[in-house]
């Protein structure tokens, strides 16, 4: 099917960005597959991890799809896993608006969004519409908290027991810089908290199989303190991290004059930071701890790297803005092509590549 992205692409961006997302929204929840891009093929990329199994390792990062309102249509672009959200316990507005800028200079986003949504209990009921039928894949949801909440891990477990019916992962986002106080949750002993209580919740929620909990982390965290998180994680036992969230940092070769708004800075500027973050972590951890790998994806050879650098699933979202969804087909077959070259039969056999050959990391 032709690409019609480009043919829509200058009329959404004559809108301010926030206003162009909903509508790119609405309009793929409402399109009917003939007129969607090829989605690719998956031969070759299917990949198992926590016992779960995924078509490819591509996914969508959460942001995009907030209120679960198209969940059914991002998988049929390609996408071998969705994450939606963040969803916070209550409803709440999120920060006053303009909060959502476009880089194009830099190919990047800024958004201070402040964790707008409609609340779990409204998110449960949107997914229990979607999910009338089993989806093609596994379904994250990523668990925000409100402004000025009291007790973190109370909302937290709560959120889980009201989500994990519907989900078969949990992120567990403290480490948006949009929300004040959140990332001071990334502290062990307060982290731990959020964990337990997540954990309680998503067992005595569901009945058959308990889904599988991540924690997100942010790409400013100083090395003391990623390494902090990391003993923990293989202390603990957990399931999973999520490297990384969007950074507050600004790079000296910005070109956008937008560059100067506040907010967190997603798209290729955040690739190398969040890709040697993602290293870092896989080395601290011994590979014992399954990665996604998230930030500034627009390329078979990007998601390649942070495949060899250690993440077992990668996830994108701010390219989608410059490339439109054709982008994910056009993925998946240029990374079939690069494992085939170096070898590999599968995506498990590349991840962490690069720590056993000796290259740089």
């Amino acid at each position: 099917m032709p690409d019609f992205y480009p043919w829509f692409k200058p009329v959404l961006w004559k809108l301010d960005a926030e206003r162009a997302h909903r509508l790119a929204l609405s309009a793929l929840r409402a399109a009917p597959g003939w007129c969607l891009p090829f989605a690719g093929e998956d031969d070759g990329l299917e990949t198992t991890v926590w016992g779960r199994s995924f078509s490819n390792p591509l996914g969508l990062a959460a942001g995009f799809d907030k209120h679960a309102q198209a969940t059914v249509a991002l998988y049929r672009v390609g996408f071998g896993f969705v994450e939606i959200g963040g969803v916070t316990l209550h409803a709440q507005p999120g920060n006053p608006k303009p909060r959502l800028f476009r880089l194009t200079r830099d190919h990047a986003i800024i958004n201070r969004m402040g964790l707008n949504s409609v609340g779990a209990y409204a998110v449960a009921q949107n997914l229990s519409k979607h999910r009338r039928t089993p989806l093609p894949g596994p379904l994250a949801v990523n668990l925000g908290l409100n402004k000025g909440a009291t007790d973190p891990p109370s909302d937290y477990g709560t959120l889980a027991r009201v989500l994990a019916p519907y989900a078969e992962v949990l992120t567990i986002n403290v480490s948006s810089p949009n929300t004040p106080g959140l990332r001071a949750l990334q502290d062990p002993s307060k982290l731990m908290a959020i964990v337990d209580a997540v954990r309680e919740a998503s067992e005595t929620a569901t009945n058959t199989r308990h889904p599988t909990i991540l924690v997100k982390i942010s790409p400013d965290l100083d090395a003391t303190d990623v390494a902090d998180i990391c003993e923990l994680a293989v202390r603990e036992g957990f399931d999973g991290l999520v490297v990384s969230n969007t950074t507050v940092a600004r790079h000296s070769t910005l070109q956008s004059p937008q560059s100067a708004e506040v907010g967190g800075l997603s798209g290729q500027p955040l690739f190398e930071p969040s890709t040697s973050l993602l290293r870092y972590v896989y080395l601290r951890t011994s590979g014992k701890i399954p990665i996604i790998g998230v930030g500034g994806v627009s390329s078979a050879s990007n998601a390649y790297e942070k495949i060899k650098a250690g993440a077992i699933l990668v996830q994108l979202y701010s390219s989608l803005v410059f490339e439109g969804p054709a982008l994910i087909g056009k993925i998946k077959a240029d990374l079939r092509r690069l494992l085939r070259a170096d070898g590999y039969k599968s995506i498990a056999e590349a991840v962490g590549a690069d720590h056993r050959t000796g290259e740089p990391t």
